[in-house]
């Protein structure tokens, strides 16, 4: 793990790779050379030659399930100076959203990236927002030089798991 992202790991915030639900994780308008994977995989990520490239205009939308319940504290999204993202909206449990409709929903969060925070200072978030987070939806609305094609190099989603109750676990009780 680099210094950077130790620094952003904090208070008893872990990086949530770990619980990322793979087989449901999607990627709209993803360069089809240069997937999500670059940006969000471990090993992946850490490879400076590697994003996440924008196809059809600079816009990208990316869903992210978690295979437990989450709280979400801070977000990194690491871009170069240019084709980095700029406007990023989060939107908690947000399932099946498109580009038709994601202007529909308030956004959980929404951040404007700063030069510092495209070489990887993190975001933190409204915490009370991402309490319960099941999936995390994010929309890349711009970059910063609004060029057609967003580069996204590194994504870590930092916080902590919720202690769910084991619901297979708990017996009925018989009435007497």
């Amino acid at each position: 793990m680099s210094a950077e992202s130790a620094s952003a790991i904090q208070r008893n915030q872990v990086d949530l790779l770990d619980f990322v639900h793979w087989s449901g994780v999607e990627c709209l308008n993803q360069s089809s050379s240069h997937s999500l994977s670059n940006a969000l995989k471990q090993g992946y990520r850490e490879d400076e030659g590697l994003n996440l490239e924008s196809d059809a205009d600079e816009q990208l939308l990316i869903y992210i399930p978690f295979t437990q319940v989450i709280k979400l504290h801070s977000i990194v999204i690491k871009g170069p100076e240019e084709e980095g993202p700029k406007t990023v909206k989060l939107f908690a449990n947000k399932e099946h959203m498109g580009f038709s409709n994601v202007s529909d929903y308030p956004p959980s969060d929404t951040a404007v990236l700063s030069e510092d925070n495209l070489k990887g200072k993190p975001v933190i978030l409204k915490y009370v927002k991402f309490q319960n987070v099941r999936s995390l939806t994010i929309f890349i609305e711009d970059n910063q030089s609004g060029s057609d094609i967003t580069k996204v190099q590194k994504i870590v989603l930092c916080g902590t798991t919720v202690e769910t109750t084991d619901m297979k676990g708990l017996k009925k009780i018989e009435d007497h």
